[in-house]
């Protein structure tokens, strides 16, 4: 299933969102008069992202190529589903972490990789690993990567600008910024909420559009629903340490790679596990995929 024409009007829809928190941020910046230096800021930052994805990604988990000598069932299984859709063979990479995940980068298939830690080989027989791989997969061919890049770096600039308000008072006098103290303050705190909430609806979207189009491709929806079983509890037992180069990757991974809880749960990327595991029981019950 393509779903480049609906990742098309997220990506449209996305932009106008947090264009207009952003701009609205940098109105109360001495007046708005520096507006135009934030606007070329955020598009050279989404360009620089966008363009960069594969490189940022893999440099922040420390993975590196691996060869068909080292992963022969990795390689195996990327080459058949790439044939199966007709596209490119991506590079691949393996991340020297025990926590489990998986993601894939690349602006396109022609520029794609796929990158699996040494936790999920681990826990994964190989055809949950099929499945988690054709989900991956399925991020590059519907063009999830650009929706990805441009939120995470529209959300990183929109905090960026809070911040600055926060530090500059938000213009020199009551006339410049009429909401006074109180209205600086709210949009210092809503404004980063805003994008992340922006942010967190596209990437949830997206969670779902995979995981239904990768069952599609390798035809085994119950394969990803008991890898996606498995990752629930690796990740928990062995999440990732939080910092800010994973923080802007960690929207990629299949799971959440952090130990999330309360209220930091409700700006999570990710759909929750068990839903998505609903979702393609479902699946295999309605469609004929039973085995």
């Amino acid at each position: 299933m393509n779903r480049k024409y609906f990742n098309g009007l997220k990506t449209t829809g996305l932009f106008v969102a947090l264009w207009a928190v952003m701009l609205t941020l940098g109105s109360f910046i001495g007046g708005g008069q520096y507006l135009w230096l934030f606007a070329l800021l955020s598009v050279a930052g989404t360009a620089y992202g966008y363009w960069n994805s594969d490189k940022l990604a893999i440099r922040a988990m420390h993975a590196r190529p691996v060869t068909e000598v080292e992963q022969p069932a990795m390689y195996r299984i990327v080459r058949d589903l790439s044939r199966e859709a007709n596209q490119p063979m991506p590079r691949l990479y393996i991340s020297p972490t025990a926590a489990p995940n998986a993601f894939a980068t690349g602006r396109n298939p022609q520029n794609s990789a796929v990158c699996c830690t040494e936790g999920i080989l681990e826990l994964l027989d190989e055809r949950e690993l099929r499945g988690v791989l054709g989900h991956e997969l399925m991020h590059v061919y519907n063009r999830d990567i650009l929706i990805g890049s441009v939120a995470a770096a529209f959300a990183g600039m929109i905090t960026a600008v809070a911040q600055m308000l926060f530090f500059f008072g938000g213009g020199n006098s009551n006339r410049e910024n009429p909401l006074g103290a109180i209205g600086l303050i709210a949009m210092l705190i809503l404004a980063p909420i805003a994008a992340a909430l922006i942010r967190m609806a596209i990437s949830r979207t997206r969670e779902y559009d995979a995981d239904e189009d990768g069952a599609t491709l390798t035809g085994d929806p119950l394969a990803l629903a008991s890898a996606l079983r498995k990752l629930e509890s690796g990740t928990r037992a062995r999440p990732l340490k939080d910092s800010p180069d994973l923080e802007n990757v960690s929207h990629m991974m299949i799971a959440n790679p952090f130990r999330g809880a309360g209220m930091s749960n409700l700006f999570a990327t990710h759909p929750p596990m068990d839903r998505r595991i609903a979702r393609l029981e479902e699946m295999a019950r309605t469609r004929g995929y039973l085995r």
